[in-house]
C-alpha cells in the first residue's frame, strides 16, 4: 500500500480504540440520560453522540473526494449539518450507539484503504482550511477524544490516551503560535509551558511574559475547553486568561 506519511497506521488504530471507549460509555447510559445537558452549552448527550457520527460521515466524504478527485464538501453547508444533528439528537441509546459505530467502520475502512497516490489530495475542511488527506485522521482523533469528554459522563482529560496527549499538545500550541495576535483571545501575550514535557508556546509577550504552567495533561484540558485550568498556575499570580475556540487551523498546512 505504500507508506504513510507520520504515523497515520498508529493513529487509526488510536481512532478504533477511542471510538470503542465511546461506545462502551454510551452503552451504560439510558434513553433518559442521552436527553440530559452535555458539557457544551445547549447540546444534550443525543446531540454530542449524533456529531461524532456525522462528523465521522463529514471526513468520509473529504476521503472519498480524495480517493476521486471529485470535490466533495465536508457537509454540504452548516445548515444541513445543523439540522442532521437535531433530527438525530432526540434518539434512543441503541440507535444512537448504533449510529457511532457503524460510521466510525465505515470511516476507519476507508481510511485505511485510501490508495497512496490519493493522501496527499488536498482537501478542505468546512472550517476554510486546507489539509492533505491522511491529516483526517488527526483531525477525527480530536473528535473522538474531545467529544468524549463532552458526553459528561466520566470521561475526561485525566482519561484521554497518553499518545493523544502526546502529539495533540504540540499541535495546538504550534497552531496558537501562529495565529494572528487579534485571535488569540486573552492567551496573547503569554507563555505556556507544560512542566514535564517541556513543550512550550510563546505566545507575543516576549522576555517578560506572564508564564502559564503545568501538566501536559492539564494545559491540553484547558487549551481544548475541556477544563477550566485545575493543576495549573500562573506567574505572576492571577486568573487564568480564557482560551481562543478550539480547534484552531493546523498550522503546517
Amino acid at each position: 500500500m505504500g507508506e504513510w506519511p507520520g504515523a497515520v497506521p498508529e493513529v487509526l488504530a488510536e481512532i478504533d480504540a477511542g471510538t470503542a471507549r465511546i461506545v462502551a460509555t454510551l452503552e451504560e447510559l439510558s434513553d433518559e440520560d442521552m436527553r440530559a445537558p452535555s458539557a457544551l452549552p445547549g447540546w444534550t448527550r443525543g446531540h454530542v453522540a449524533t456529531h461524532v457520527a456525522r462528523n465521522a460521515d463529514s471526513l468520509w466524504n473529504l476521503l472519498e473526494w480524495a480517493r476521486t478527485g471529485v470535490r466533495i464538501p465536508q457537509y454540504p453547508s452548516m445548515e444541513a449539518r445543523n439540522a442532521d444533528l437535531e433530527e438525530g439528537a432526540g434518539r434512543g441509546v441503541k440507535e444512537l450507539v448504533r449510529d457511532v459505530r457503524e460510521t466510525a467502520e465505515r470511516f476507519s475502512g476507508q481510511a485505511a484503504a485510501l490508495p497512496p497516490e490519493a493522501r496527499e489530495v488536498t482537501v478542505e475542511a468546512m472550517a476554510g482550511f486546507s489539509h492533505p488527506a491522511w491529516y483526517t485522521a488527526y483531525r477525527r482523533w480530536h473528535e473522538v477524544e474531545a467529544h468524549h469528554a463532552d458526553l459528561a459522563a466520566g470521561y475526561g482529560p485525566a482519561r484521554w490516551p497518553g499518545a493523544y496527549v502526546q502529539w495533540a499538545l504540540p499541535a495546538t500550541m504550534a497552531d496558537l503560535e501562529a495565529l494572528p495576535e487579534g485571535l488569540r483571545g486573552g492567551l496573547n501575550g503569554h507563555r505556556l509551558l507544560a512542566t514535564e514535557t517541556g513543550d512550550a508556546a510563546d505566545l507575543g509577550g516576549g522576555a517578560g511574559a506572564p508564564q502559564i504552567h503545568g501538566s501536559a495533561r492539564a494545559m491540553l484540558g484547558w487549551l481544548t475547553g475541556r477544563s477550566s485550568g485545575e493543576g495549573l498556575v500562573r506567574r505572576p499570580e492571577g486568573p487564568l486568561p480564557v482560551p481562543p475556540p478550539w480547534p484552531q487551523a493546523p498550522a503546517r498546512f
